[in-house]
């Protein structure tokens, strides 16, 4: 690809189907993960050209650092990895919300991995650009190929995928001013850990693409120390299972947006705007996505 070409990328964001914690660390300080993910269809967008030196540039504006310097620093540890030294113009449209458990930093880092890779001719998943994004942050790997996934390690290494699941409608709801800090959510785990439960059920079903399977089998062992952490995200959480045209429900990673597998499209939009006009929460309905990005 010539490198003056300008990239224009759609990075989705993550809902976790099973999300297991264990109480052991690796050397790392992570804890050991199970982690079922699969894409879903709301988007950042990111532009990416050849520039004077590399920046990333947030639209609109961040408030922080944290983000920028992961997307900041898998390009650097990138170019040192493969040896590249154009620098790079990173922008990114925010859509997708921070501190809600749908991977917003690590869609950015790990797509802007991904197309920094084609851009200078190595393959996404080369063990070069796979060890940069272990490096940048644990969800990161998952979005250098964006398919149902098992991951294991510290949710950086992987160990299955599974056949698209596109167009799965969704409901996403989360609770104003309650954005969560996954340091804070996994230090309450430690405080009170739990043992998780197999991935093995839901990861049968969805190998068969058997969606109200993969429903009847949704896990998140990290959810309750969130909730000690920030009472008001079980709102939602609690509201979406009473919602008809709802066949399962779940808050994803450590929070604090909760998911809600529709019947309907019409049922997701539907859920969508009575938590937006009735309580006064962000909320999408979404599509889970096939691997161009598009709903199937």
């Amino acid at each position: 690809m010539p490198r003056s070409r300008l990239q224009t990328v759609q990075a989705p964001c993550k809902i976790n189907l099973h999300l297991g914690i264990y109480a052991e660390k690796d050397a790392r300080g992570y804890h050991r993960v199970d982690s079922v993910m699969v894409p879903v269809g709301l988007f950042n967008t990111i532009t990416i050209e050849s520039a004077p030196e590399t920046s990333v540039a947030f639209e609109p504006s961040f408030d922080g650092l944290v983000r920028g310097n992961a997307t900041q620093r898998a390009i650097e540890l990138l170019s040192r990895a493969l040896g590249v030294e154009e620098c790079v113009s990173v922008r990114i449209e925010r859509r997708i919300p921070s501190g809600g458990g749908l991977g917003s930093s690590s869609a950015d880092a790990g797509s802007v991995l991904r197309a920094l890779a084609e851009r200078w001719d190595v393959d996404p998943l080369d063990q070069r650009v796979v060890d940069v994004a272990r490096r940048v942050g644990a969800d990161v790997a998952f979005f250098l190929n964006p398919v149902p996934s098992l991951l294991r390690g510290a949710g950086d290494v992987l160990e299955n995928t599974f056949p698209v699941l596109g167009g799965v409608p969704l409901a996403l709801v989360m609770p104003a001013d309650c954005a969560s800090s996954t340091r804070e959510v996994y230090e309450e785990f430690d405080r009170v850990p739990t043992a998780p439960e197999s991935p093995d059920a839901l990861c049968d079903t969805l190998a068969r693409g058997d969606v109200p399977g993969v429903a009847a089998h949704l896990y998140n062992n990290l959810a309750p120390a969130a909730l000690r952490l920030k009472p008001a995200m079980g709102e939602p959480a609690a509201w979406l299972a009473q919602q008809s045209g709802v066949i399962a429900s779940q808050i994803t990673g450590s929070g604090s947006c909760s998911f809600a597998i529709c019947e309907s499209a019409s049922g997701a939009e539907r859920i969508a705007r009575a938590a937006e006009n009735e309580h006064g929460w962000w909320a999408k309905a979404v599509f889970t996505v096939g691997l161009d990005g598009q709903v199937c």
